[in-house]
């Protein structure tokens, strides 16, 4: 099919928290207003066009399945879902861990970034990875920085309580959630319990909107120490990049040269870290990791937020980067990993193409294989958080009426139970058909915009799916 580009309106981009550094926002490209009631009424058309037995009717371009068919096929395979709640009864997610089988990382999006549900599931979920499949990992798109401040507090460091810890190291962004307080609590109790196979917390975004000042020192502190002959130039580079704790003032306010000169300068820092010492050596590997961080989020900082091929290009390199931090983590600590991030990035396609071309799961499935599976999440309706404002943390609850007809979350709201989980790799032909095609869906990040719903074919998206027929708003903290 031949798709015609649209033009282009601005669009929020969240960045995620480093520190105390609130979330930051700014605007990018995405496909402009197009009736979301035409796509539907497409849909829904092509549907009705067709028979009961399958066969569509003379002149229809395609043939698809009739309705109940598909609705009969995901039944079969639909595994019903009791409770998102984390201390819910185990036993309910064997049929998941089976399909989850000896995946080292598996990425659980979310459909929207302030869902009570989607945040109380993957707590759930984590648990039962950790008791059942020792996994070790909780991966979260928020920055490195965030993650390795959480890590510490995991390990049973500082006399904070989780709350106090969320509020401090996740200030204005998605995850400043009581849902998540909760998550890293446990983590704390659990490492408390279980000494010997302690869980992690890692960030596996770039330092936005801030590198917190612990990752600068800890790479001059391993040159000083192993190529002291080299620390003048490392500290040289740095000098005019840290602080960096506000990362929408430096793309607005800095000019686009100077932050190019600055992402040479991290990179030069980089290169004489990664001269500095060998693979195999621990404190040379984090420092490379740290060193890799700096530099690639001042790449990262150099967009020219109103040209659109830049902000892709930019885009590119965080999904790229979160990837790459992913697996640094996995094969260094081993054990395996549950990543949670938006559909949009732990998915194999994210429902902007233009603006997200390839996604961290996309990368985590060439690198692992089978190794990687993606689930993602749907839902039918109810309410979320989400912002108004790209420049502000303004936070608020958004109500969205039961899923209409053309959409994907209509049919999947039809499947006999009400919450569900499904392995879509083994959709019969019908549901296949059906799940191979784009269709307009619910899908919230930073911000949400009702027209025109963006369309993903959930098929070609994940390996699994999770299916909330109603969702309610995240608790702030």
């Amino acid at each position: 099919m031949t798709v015609t580009r649209k033009p282009t309106q601005r669009r929020t981009l969240l960045l995620a928290t480093a520190g105390s550094a609130v979330t930051a926002t700014a605007t990018l490209l995405t496909p402009a207003t197009t009736a979301t009631a035409a796509a539907t009424a497409a849909t829904a058309t092509t549907t009705t066009a067709t028979t009961t037995t399958g066969r569509r009717a003379t002149g229809s371009p395609r043939t698809v399945p009739p309705t109940f068919t598909v609705t009969e096929e995901l039944d079969r395979i639909a595994h019903p879902l009791r409770s998102t709640e984390p201390d819910a009864p185990t036993g309910g997610l064997r049929a998941l861990g089976s399909m989850i089988g000896d995946a080292r990382v598996v990425g659980l999006g979310e459909a929207t970034h302030g869902s009570h549900e989607f945040f109380t599931m993957k707590h759930r979920v984590f648990r039962y990875l950790v008791e059942e499949k020792g996994f070790t990992t909780f991966a979260l798109e928020a920055s490195w920085s965030a993650g390795l401040l959480i890590d510490a507090y995991v390990q049973g460091g500082g006399d904070d309580d989780a709350r106090r810890l969320v509020r401090r190291t996740l200030a204005g962004s998605p995850w400043q959630r009581r849902e998540f307080a909760d998550l890293i609590d446990w983590m704390r109790a659990y490492n408390r319990s279980h000494p010997q196979r302690p869980v992690h917390f890692v960030g596996t975004d770039l330092g936005l909107p801030g590198i917190g000042e612990q990752t600068f020192a800890e790479v001059t502190a391993y040159v000083r120490k192993a190529a002291p002959a080299s620390l003048s130039s490392v500290e040289q580079s740095y000098a005019g990049l840290r602080p960096f704790d506000d990362a929408i003032g430096y793309l607005t306010r800095v000019p686009q040269p100077e932050r190019q000169r600055n992402a040479d300068l991290a990179q030069q820092a980089l290169d004489l870290v990664t001269a500095a010492g060998k693979d195999g050596d621990a404190e040379y590997e984090w420092a490379v990791q740290h060193a890799r961080n700096i530099a690639r989020t001042f790449a990262f900082s150099t967009m020219r937020i109103d040209d659109a091929p830049s902000v892709t290009a930019a885009q590119v390199l965080r999904d790229r980067a979160m990837a790459d931090n992913t697996l640094w983590w996995q094969r260094r600590l081993g054990g395996k990993v549950l990543l949670s991030a938006h559909n949009g990035h732990t998915g194999y396609r994210s429902s902007d193409p233009a603006l997200y071309p390839t996604t961290q799961g996309s990368h985590l499935r060439d690198a692992l294989g089978a190794g990687y599976v993606s689930v993602g999440f749907t839902f039918g309706g109810g309410s979320f958080l989400t912002g108004t404002d790209p420049f502000a943390d303004n936070w608020q609850s958004t109500t969205v009426p039961p899923a209409t007809l053309g959409m994907n979350e209509y049919l999947l709201d039809r499947v006999r139970p009400r919450d569900y989980y499904l392995d879509l790799r083994q959709a019969p032909p019908a549901a296949r058909t059906w799940l191979d095609t784009a269709r307009p869906t619910y899908d919230a990040g930073t911000t949400f915009s009702r027209d025109p719903l963006p369309t993903l074919a959930l098929g070609a998206g994940y390996d699994l799916l999770i299916h909330l027929h109603r969702v309610r708003a995240a608790e702030k903290l």
